[in-house]
């Protein structure tokens, strides 16, 4: 059985194993912004992988944004093994071979880092990662794309492997 994805831990699983610090934005927002330290950093202790936030008012609200953005890092950094059949959330949101999820939706950065890790087993090859995915190429070429960080990285990787790049 392979290794749940950080990217797919429980809210309070994934900050357990983050360093929360809390600090104080700069820019527009008045005298509020100056005297709270709204902004949150998270630093994941086994990784290294790091994001923050502090454009919201709320530290509450930054430390939501700061946890999806450190999923999404954690998807595009962290590679695990992967099992024979696509995972129950992955299923749920795949139909007839078509992938829905929005990109800002929390279901996003565990479905990147899965889609990535069947892609990175493939050998970086649609078709097959697709195949075991239970989607078309055109599908999870499409999904991947929603977050350029991650098409970018698949094609650094295919061109290092001297493959063309998918556009």
């Amino acid at each position: 059985m392979p290794v749940l994805h950080p990217a797919g831990l429980p809210d309070t699983a994934l900050l357990g194993q983050c360093t929360v610090r809390r600090g104080r934005t700069s820019g527009p927002g008045g005298q509020h912004r100056n005297k709270v330290e709204t902004q949150i950093i998270l630093l994941h202790g086994a990784t290294g992988c790091s994001a923050q936030a502090g454009e919201r008012r709320s530290q509450q609200q930054n430390k939501g944004v700061a946890l999806f953005r450190l999923r999404l890092v954690l998807a595009l950094e962290v590679r695990c093994a992967v099992s024979k059949a696509p995972s129950p959330r992955w299923q749920a949101r795949c139909r007839k071979g078509s992938l829905r999820v929005n990109p800002s939706h929390a279901d996003f950065p565990p479905l990147l880092a899965e889609a990535l890790d069947h892609i990175f087993v493939a050998g970086l090859d649609a078709r097959t990662a697709a195949e075991k995915l239970n989607c078309s190429p055109t599908q999870l070429i499409k999904f991947v794309k929603q977050h350029p960080p991650a098409l970018r990285l698949w094609n650094k990787e295919r061109e290092a492997q001297s493959l063309h790049p998918l556009r």
